[in-house]
């Protein structure tokens, strides 16, 4: 799932950007409006968690401007107020979520994880391929002989495969869904990734490069290497 964290109290923004990451979530960070609407315009968030009192344009105006997009981007509005009008105001821009600060982090976690399964088309509990088997929910992966132990960057990597449903995925468009914008695009990041994560599913192998393209998983789940 990829955030973007619009918020001008840098040690906050820092803050919640730590702890999603930990939850396997890839966060980028605005410290103003304008910097939030350039990094919104250019890269397709999930979810934008977004201060309402922010120098440059404001969090109301650019909300406006995600929900006029068109996009699936989801906004949970951030504010240091509680009031009733306060929130009916944020929601009646558009925004799908608002959170008073101080808030508990457990809870912020879980409506982002909310608003982010509404910000993708509808899947499966399970996403699976022959005997491979991704829970989404639960963050496990199975396969026949038993559970599969991978890390955040490796799950969210045949996630995002298994979901292309035999799509081909490149290179750089796993970068920008499982990674952020601190991810060197010329790195073989990617590349490593697959490597290993092709090891720890076992044989036979479930992905398939295509050159110059990027990788997929076949829906029969047969690949060539």
């Amino acid at each position: 799932m990829r955030i973007l964290v619009v918020e001008d109290e840098e040690p906050l923004a820092d803050a919640i950007a730590r702890g999603l990451r930990r939850e396997g979530m890839a966060v980028d960070i605005a410290l103003t409006g304008d910097d939030g609407h350039e990094k919104a315009a250019v890269t397709r968030y999930d979810v934008v968690l977004l201060d309402r009192d922010l120098p440059g344009m404001s969090g109301d105006d650019l909300c406006r401007e995600i929900v006029a997009s068109g996009e699936l981007t989801r906004v949970l509005m951030l504010t240091a107020s509680s009031s009733v009008s306060d929130r009916v105001d944020g929601l009646s821009l558009g925004a799908d979520d608002y959170l008073a600060k101080p808030f508990a982090f457990p809870e912020l976690v879980a409506r982002v994880r909310a608003l982010g399964r509404r910000a993708t088309p509808a899947a499966p509990p399970l996403l699976t391929s022959g005997d491979v088997e991704l829970d989404p929910a639960r963050r496990t992966v199975r396969r026949a002989s038993g559970p599969v132990e991978l890390t955040r960057k490796e799950f969210g990597v045949l996630e995002v495969l298994l979901s292309a449903a035999g799509s081909v995925v490149s290179s750089e468009e796993l970068l920008e869904r499982v990674w952020d914008e601190n991810a060197d695009p010329f790195t073989t990041t990617v590349r490593v990734t697959v490597m290993t994560l092709r090891k720890k599913l076992g044989e036979p192998g479930i992905i398939e490069t295509v050159v110059g393209s990027g990788y997929r998983v076949p829906e029969q789940g047969t690949a060539r290497g």
